[in-house]
C-alpha cells in the first residue's frame, strides 16, 4: 500500500505506513531510502536527513539524487555549509552544474544569502544568463541584511562584496557597492 501512495505522491500516507515498519527495517538502506525521500516530501526534513545519512551502501550514496536530497535536506535544516561541501566534493559535470542550481535557489529561498550568493556566483561564471547576475546582487543585499540584523559576519559580507565586484561594474552594482559602503560607516 504504501508503494502506491508513494507512487501518487501521497507522501504523508506513505510515512503512516514506514513509520508502522521503522523498527524492522532501521539499518535496511532500501528502506532508509524511500523513509527519506518520503519524509523530505513531507516537510520533515531533520527525519530525512537522519534517514539519508543511515545509507552506508555506496550506491545510493554515489548517485546524484541522494546527493540532491541530502543537500536539499541540509539546506532545509539550516546547515547550508554542509550543502556547500556536498557540491565542493562533487567532479565538476553537468550533475554538479545542477546541484549548484539547487543550493542557490535553496538557500536563497530559506535566506542562507551567503551560500547563495557563492553559488550564483559561480553559476554566473559559467553560464552568463542575466538571472544569475540579477540573483547575485540579490543575494548579496541579502547578506547585508543579515548583517545589519546580526545574523551575519561582516567578514562574510566583504567576500561577497568582492564576489559582485569581481563581474566587472553597472550602475546596480555600483549603488549598492555606495550604499553598503555607507552604512558600514554607521554601524
Amino acid at each position: 500500500m504504501a508503494s502506491c501512495f508513494f507512487l501518487l505522491r501521497q507522501f504523508d500516507d506513505v510515512l503512516v505506513y514506514l513509520k508502522s515498519i521503522k523498527s524492522f527495517f532501521e539499518n535496511d538502506d532500501n528502506f532508509n531510502w524511500n523513509h527519506g525521500i518520503a519524509c523530505a516530501a513531507s516537510g520533515d526534513f531533520q527525519e530525512a536527513e537522519r534517514a539519508f545519512l543511515a545509507i552506508v551502501n555506496e550506491k545510493y550514496i554515489q548517485e546524484y539524487c541522494y546527493c540532491s536530497w541530502l543537500t536539499r535536506t541540509y539546506i532545509m535544516n539550516n546547515k547550508p555549509h554542509l550543502a556547500w561541501d556536498m557540491y565542493i566534493n562533487m567532479d565538476t559535470s553537468n550533475e554538479s552544474f545542477s546541484l549548484l542550481q539547487l543550493i542557490a535557489n535553496d538557500c536563497y529561498k530559506m535566506g542562507q544569502f551567503y551560500y547563495a550568493a557563492k553559488a550564483f556566483d559561480i553559476l554566473e561564471r559559467l553560464d552568463s544568463d542575466i538571472e544569475y547576475s540579477e540573483a547575485k546582487r540579490g543575494a548579496v543585499v541579502g547578506v547585508f541584511q543579515m548583517v545589519i540584523a546580526g545574523k551575519e559576519t561582516q567578514e562574510h559580507l566583504l567576500e561577497v562584496l568582492n564576489l559582485l565586484k569581481s563581474n566587472g561594474t553597472n550602475p546596480q552594482v555600483e549603488y549598492i557597492l555606495r550604499v553598503v559602503k555607507l552604512s558600514l560607516i554607521h554601524i
